[in-house]
């Protein structure tokens, strides 16, 4: 059976590869598509699933944005197994400064100049977000187009999505982006910041084969 991952916002698999995936399963990576010009979240989704084939079961794994991205390809493309590492399963686990940019709009306002990866401030925000412990933190985030970045960022803070109780979701509790107190997480990774499956991907690897393999 196949896995279709889809990893973190800007991240390309390498945040994932340390992550043991058990061995009976193909994985089948879905790379970040760049937005058309004002492109429409659903007909994005749309373009991101095409690469799932239905003509099999198969499972989905998301990590961060990624996991919000599953769970939309899910409804389009049901799944055997829906896992989401380090992301949320509804609107209502949002924290309290992404519910902020939803109301405020801020996050459609900002320039896309200011999603520029060579800017000292996205790289002090994002180490203080995803892991203010880890100095080589951008080597993780690989998909630095200004548009995309902007556009994913406004996705994610509009994001309005009725709870799948069939999806199972891991979060650390160390995790800022989406802090586990608003959440009801199947299982908790011990001292996880936001790169845990990076920084703990033998406790996840170990989850992960209680998961797919049913021990």
């Amino acid at each position: 059976m196949k896995i279709y991952i889809v990893s973190g916002l800007g991240a390309d698999f390498k945040v994932l590869e340390r992550i043991e995936f058990p061995k009976n399963y193909e994985l089948v990576f879905i790379d970040w598509l760049i937005p058309e010009k004002d492109e429409a979240f659903h007909t994005y989704v749309e373009r991101m699933a095409e690469k799932v084939d239905t003509s099999e079961p198969f499972c989905l794994l998301g990590y961060s944005f990624g996991g919000i991205m599953v769970q939309e390809i899910n409804q389009l493309k049901p799944a055997e197994k829906v896992v989401i590492l380090g992301s949320i399963k509804s609107d209502k686990e949002k924290s309290k400064f992404i519910k902020t940019g939803e109301v405020t709009k801020i996050p459609r306002m900002l320039p896309v100049g200011l999603f520029n990866t060579k800017a000292a401030s996205v790289y002090a925000l994002v180490r203080k977000l995803f892991d203010p412990k880890n100095p080589k933190i951008l080597q993780y985030f690989k998909v630095r187009d200004p548009y995309y970045l902007k556009w994913s960022v406004e996705k994610v803070s509009e994001w309005k999505f009725e709870e799948n109780p069939k999806v199972i979701q891991i979060l650390g509790d160390k995790d800022i982006v989406f802090p586990i107190r608003y959440s009801k997480p199947d299982y908790v990774i011990k001292g996880g910041t936001h790169l845990f499956p990076a920084t703990k991907s033998k406790e996840v690897s170990k989850i992960l084969n209680e998961i797919f393999q049913g021990k």
